[in-house]
């Protein structure tokens, strides 16, 4: 009974210090979530009062629907071209950020700097480079006699551009993430490998990647449901176009709700949306996490 008592008491000490920040989540995560399941199954009015309760309704008309179709397969190609090449253009800035030489702190603000900035003004700063008629980009392909690309006006080249502001914008913080990960790697290993006759491309792959694979893990999850969310870049950059080209599935749901007041039907591409980030999390854990190595 003592210890029963004694954990009681334990837990309700927790959950006091738990309080403030279980408020918070109550209001502002768990709170809405409810609204807007609550929300989707209804029909709504132009000013977003519950009307027709229509159940699961609007999920099966999305499911059929080609436009949030074509929404999902934008948002997974989206995905896949940011993830992985932040990752992989962040690591060897931040393997570069590691090296002890004389004034490294100024070329680690330099790699990590974009972090502070806003996506509003990386969009504008790559919208401006994009330019089809004053770009940057363009002016350098006239240099060598290659003809104009239309980045953001052509379907076949407005995803990736999007995508490469994305990746812009995010590598500050893949570089802080990855450089942290490698100022944690134990000395002794490497110089135990070395002694042991493994050269630089030995250590890297056996003994710096399993030392940062949590941070590489972390990475890999942050970053898709990241994306999964973006929104910002795409507004400024594209709208959505051109033909589709770029509707993922967030700027989906703002045409939805706030140009074609259509509140539960957006309220319902949220929900798939939260549902398919969960899937998602869910199998990076299960498939990947295998290969991490927690020291």
């Amino acid at each position: 009974m003592r210890r029963g008592g004694a954990g009681l008491r334990d837990l309700a000490g927790a959950l006091a210090y738990l309080a403030p920040s279980l408020v918070v989540f109550a209001v502002f995560v768990f709170y809405p979530l409810v609204k807007n399941a609550q929300l989707s199954l209804y029909e709504t009015s132009p000013l977003g009062d519950l009307r027709v309760f229509v159940g699961a309704g609007q999920y099966a008309q999305l499911l059929r629907d080609p436009a949030f179709l074509n929404s999902l397969r934008v948002s997974f190609l989206f995905a896949l071209y940011t993830v992985p090449a932040g990752i992989v253009l962040g690591l060897p800035l931040a393997l570069l950020a590691n090296r002890r030489i004389r004034g490294i702190t100024a070329y680690r603000t330099a790699y990590s700097f974009t972090i502070a900035v806003s996506i509003a003004a990386a969009a504008l700063i790559w919208e401006w480079l994009l330019d089809p008629n004053v770009g940057v980009l363009n002016y350098l392909l006239g240099l060598v006699h290659v003809p104009k690309v239309g980045w953001l006006t052509d379907p076949r080249w407005a995803l990736p551009a999007v995508a490469a502001t994305t990746v812009w914008k995010d590598l500050g913080f893949n570089v802080v993430v990855l450089l942290a990960g490698l100022q944690g790697v134990p000395d002794e290993l490497v110089e135990a490998a070395r002694i042991d006759g493994a050269g630089p491309r030995a250590v890297f792959c056996h003994v710096v990647i399993p030392a940062i694979s949590p941070a590489l893990f972390f990475l890999a999850v942050a970053a898709t449901i990241g994306v999964l969310q973006s929104f910002g870049q795409v507004n400024i950059l594209t709208q959505g176009g051109p033909v589709g080209a770029t509707n993922v599935i967030v700027y989906s749901i703002y045409r939805n709700a706030f140009f074609n007041f259509r509140f539960g039907l957006a309220a319902a591409q949220a929900m798939l949306l939260f549902m398919l980030v969960l899937v998602l999390t869910g199998l990076q854990f299960t498939v990947f996490e295998r290969w991490v190595t927690y020291q």
